[in-house]
């Protein structure tokens, strides 16, 4: 009995002995887990003996979990400000289409589901895929690279200049100013966002923007990259955003007959009787046959004549097309202006292109050749007079509404961006565009003494813009090397010969 005793205290011991045990290593794994992480994953939170002491240690605790909330509040509501933006977007993306499927009398198409939010991000996501975000891609020849142009806060560095721009200049057009604007705002949102500051950090402004690069693909969309300051000096932060084009959407189908849509060609004239006749036989060339003659006394006004023009005609409303005596339009043309214009909803100004001199672009050939092979459009033949607006095409309607010329400027020239800016300041839509069919005939330009020297100056720049291309003005201005250059080379023939 004394024995079973002493068995089973000795088994009640070791127990109680491994109870305990089993106790104090919890105890361990307990304050294992609780104690305050040191080095890089305590960021800065004291520990609960430090110099603060426990309550230091609570405050600061309370502190970081409260930042944390509100970041996750603040991203629970990005989510749903991006849930809800991007089902409005697909909602109007949907019905849209639909709108102008059935506008256009094309109905849905049979069979075709409806894009879903799924649909949409995918695509999206595919557009980046496309771009030259991640990866480049195998180009052709060295000119099939889409160049990027760059920019700063007041200034964008452009290739594509036309004659009216500048390499360097403040973007003028509305559209491409906001977007830039977008892109900085867009990246500094991504850089004041609490995942990518630390709490003690200074928050990034419009000032840390050094500069940034964009191009855009137009089956693609635009990527922008954006350079801020870094916290030290030569350290940057760079962020790459992509602003993707969405698919092809069917708006209009119409069709359109244009064949009892006149057009009234009103030009003013004033002693160039040579180009008048010239310009009569491109008028008889694109079937015009009736014309009429209006005289006025006084002092000559391009924008009076073109006004006094326009309100002659007493028919129904009738399309007009302003022109000058030096331009040459083909029939295509013509179309090209009736199809741009609609009453009461669009005006159209063309782009022409400006010829240069044919005596020195054709100065090698043994003479010039006729006007018809001239017309020709290339880079050594003429340029696009993107900054001219004297030739349109408006319906008489429109014009008079707008308030026609200001008939207060005299002579040649203002006239035109006076009329322009009001369709710009109205409802109206403006079509700008290049055409292949409406050519500026060049002529002899003259810089009179009576212009002070800042207009004459001026007078003579624009000569030499008119007279020939870059090259071809440098070949002129370098003739004398180059004939100095041919006559040693036949010299050098001269003497191997004999």
């Amino acid at each position: 009995m004394m024995m079973v005793r002493r068995g089973l205290l000795a088994w009640i011991s070791r127990v109680v002995v491994l109870l305990v045990l089993l106790c104090c290593a919890i105890s361990v794994l307990y304050m294992l887990a609780c104690t305050p992480k040191g080095n890089e994953e305590q960021l800065g939170l004291p520990r609960a003996n430090g110099p603060t002491g426990k309550e230091g240690y609570q405050a600061a605790l309370q502190e970081w979990e409260e930042q944390h909330r509100n970041y996750i509040s603040s991203l629970k509501r990005q989510i749903a400000q991006l849930k809800e933006e991007l089902q409005e977007r697909s909602e109007q993306l949907r019905n849209a289409q639909y709108h102008a499927s059935d506008a256009a009398g094309l109905g849905p198409e049979p069979g075709a589901p409806e894009k879903t939010q799924a649909d949409l991000l995918a695509f999206l996501h595919s557009q980046v895929d496309k771009a030259e975000v991640h990866a480049g891609v195998k180009l052709a020849t060295e000119y099939a690279a889409v160049p990027f142009d760059s920019f700063t806060l007041q200034k964008v560095y452009q290739l594509e200049m036309g004659l009216t721009r500048h390499p360097e200049e403040k973007p003028v057009r509305k559209d491409k100013r906001d977007e830039l604007v977008e892109a900085i705002e867009s990246a500094l949102e991504t850089l004041n966002s609490p995942a990518e500051n630390s709490p003690n950090q200074h928050p990034y402004t419009a000032s840390d923007f050094i500069e940034g690069i964009y191009r855009t693909e137009k089956d693609k969309g635009t990527l922008y990259e954006l350079t801020f300051k870094g916290d030290h000096k030569h350290e940057f932060r760079r962020l790459v955003l992509f602003r993707p084009f969405g698919p092809i959407m069917k708006v209009k189908k119409e069709k359109l007959n244009m064949a009892n849509t006149l057009i009234n060609i009103i030009v003013p004239l004033a002693k160039r009787v040579d180009k008048f006749r010239q310009f009569m036989q491109n008028f008889r060339a694109a079937n015009f046959r009736n014309f009429t003659f209006i005289q006025l006394n006084g002092e000559f006004s391009r924008g009076k004549g073109l006004d006094v023009g326009a309100r002659f005609w007493k028919g129904s409303n009738v399309l007009l097309f302003f022109c000058d005596v030096d331009i040459h339009f083909t029939s295509e043309f013509l179309n090209t202006c009736r199809l741009n214009t609609q009453p009461g909803k669009k005006v159209f100004y063309p782009v022409l292109f400006s010829q240069y001199n044919p005596g020195i672009i054709y100065g090698h050939h043994d003479a010039v050749p006729p006007l018809e092979q001239q017309l020709v459009i290339k880079k050594e033949t003429g340029f696009w007079r993107d900054f001219g607006f004297g030739m349109t095409c408006q319906y008489r309607s429109d014009f008079i509404n707008i308030g026609g010329f200001d008939l207060d400027i005299k002579g040649w020239g203002g006239e035109d961006v006076h009329l322009y800016r009001k369709y710009l300041h109205s409802n109206l839509i403006v079509v700008r565009t290049p055409v292949r069919g409406l050519f500026h005939l060049w002529h002899e330009k003259r810089c009179v003494d009576e212009l002070t020297p800042e207009q004459y100056k001026m007078c003579m720049q624009s000569k030499a813009m008119n007279e020939a291309s870059h090259g071809q003005l440098g070949m002129l201005v370098f003739r004398h090397e180059i004939e100095a250059h041919l006559r040693k080379q036949k010299q050098k023939s001269s003497s191997k010969k004999t």
